[in-house]
């Protein structure tokens, strides 16, 4: 994907509909999930479109590698400074990749995975550590999911094709640059 000015993203060719149109089957029934990389004032420079029932954790990597920050001197920034991330985010994978990139990972460990972690004595690893004063600037993110979802037809979902979907978040995500 080529980048344009302050490090949007330029559309340069029709993006590909999936077979599964971005449905996924959960409880619930039918449903899509938007995945998005937020900046430090809530603005998404990055999303994705996938089924309901995947998982969060999977995608996190392909939208750390989709981020460019143009800088005025040399090439853009590809990579945060901190990560922050809800429980769903925890796998040995991603802190490998983040600690590999040099980015401090703020993400909680899972009661679940606390309690294994105990029970298995010194085999269990160290603990966990993050900064919970930086966790709770992670409202940031939660908000940026509420503004998308106040359009009702982003919550519902009414599109039936996935590009169309994806293109109603990514007016959303331009209005919100523009009313910055």
């Amino acid at each position: 994907m080529r980048r344009g000015r302050w490090g949007l993203p330029r559309i340069t060719r029709t993006p590909v509909e999936p077979p599964d149109h971005g449905f996924g089957r959960s409880r619930g029934g039918l449903s899509t999930e938007a995945h998005q990389r937020v900046d430090g004032h809530g603005l998404p420079p990055v999303m994705m479109i996938t089924p309901g029932q995947a998982s969060d954790s999977p995608i996190l990597v392909p939208l750390l590698g989709e981020f460019r920050v143009a800088r005025p001197l040399g090439g853009p920034r590809t990579r945060p400074d901190k990560l922050r991330g809800d429980k769903a985010y925890p796998s040995r994978v991603i802190r490998h990749h983040l600690r590999a990139r040099g980015i401090e990972s703020v993400i909680p460990e899972p009661r679940d995975q606390q309690g294994h972690r105990v029970r298995h004595g010194s085999r269990g690893g160290r603990p966990v550590t993050y900064d919970p004063v930086a966790y709770k600037q992670r409202n940031v993110i939660e908000r940026s999911f509420c503004r998308l979802k106040q359009w009702c037809g982003l919550a519902t979902r009414y599109d039936k094709l996935a590009i169309v979907y994806r293109e109603a978040v990514v007016l959303n995500a331009v209005i919100a640059w523009l009313r910055q």
